[in-house]
């Protein structure tokens, strides 16, 4: 099976998203080589991104790959219709702006996605808004946010807010998963980081679950970045985290 991700069925191996979070094109093309027959698609971040520029999401897809472009766009409408447009020609599949942008924002880089897609002949990407940051709790909310809101409140009015303009789904943690598909309804894509498999270490994320408790929970699709890259054997790691999607 050879799913778009989000445009179909699909096998659990094309539900993860595998986070490229290295500073070398060359080793990020390397773990693409030995992972693509193994993941649904290759997230390019800021770190990746900022180094080797566009030329990085040319690479990967010459290899067959699908990318993920999570730069998380947050400006004004037309800086970020236009940052949109870019994204969609260079053939991403996927890529990320801010739901805090608000709705004109999102309506404008949803807009200008389609159009391009169009122009293009080609399917248009799917637009994720980033509700929370898995790296925020309600610690940091109360504190340097300055907001007695839950992190669960502000998820779910995030989404909500996204899906009425227009975007196709949300990145969120899979513990708002099951509210925001509530919310949103069945055709609405969910992507979760902050994935962990049993006895991983967290790292700088705070808002964590398991694979098969994300799928569980209502996510779409998972993004894994350290659990994969740094494991001795990366594609047993990815094979691991594909078994246990199908058993969520």
């Amino acid at each position: 099976m050879n799913a778009i991700p989000g445009q179909g069925p699909y096998e659990p191996r094309e539900r993860v998203c595998v986070a490229l979070d290295v500073d070398r094109p060359d080793r990020a093309l390397e773990l693409a080589r030995l992972l693509r027959e193994h993941v649904g698609v290759f997230k390019v971040g800021l770190e990746l991104f900022t180094r080797a520029g566009p030329s990085i999401v040319d690479s990967l897809r010459e290899l067959g790959a699908r990318v993920f472009l999570d730069l998380k766009f947050h400006d004004i409408p037309n800086t970020v219709a236009g940052a949109a447009r870019s994204a969609t020609r260079l053939g991403a599949s996927m890529f990320t702006i801010h739901a805090s942008g608000g709705r004109q924002m999102i309506a404008a880089a949803v807009s200008a996605a389609v159009e391009a897609a169009s122009t293009a002949h080609m399917p248009p990407p799917i637009i994720l808004a980033v509700t929370v940051l898995t790296s925020i709790d309600q610690a940091t909310l109360s504190g340097a946010l300055l907001t007695e809101r839950t992190v669960l409140d502000i998820a779910q009015h995030l989404a909500v807010l996204a899906r009425d303009a227009g975007a196709s789904g949300v990145i969120a943690s899979p513990h708002e998963a099951s509210m925001i598909r509530s919310a949103c309804g069945p055709g609405f894509k969910i992507v979760t980081p902050g994935i962990r498999p049993a006895n991983a270490a967290t790292g700088d994320q705070k808002r964590i679950t398991t694979p098969r408790e994300a799928i569980a929970l209502g996510a779409d699709y998972i993004v894994v970045g350290r659990p994969i890259l740094s494991a001795p054997d990366p594609v047993r790691a990815a094979r691991a985290i594909a078994e246990e999607i199908a058993k969520g």
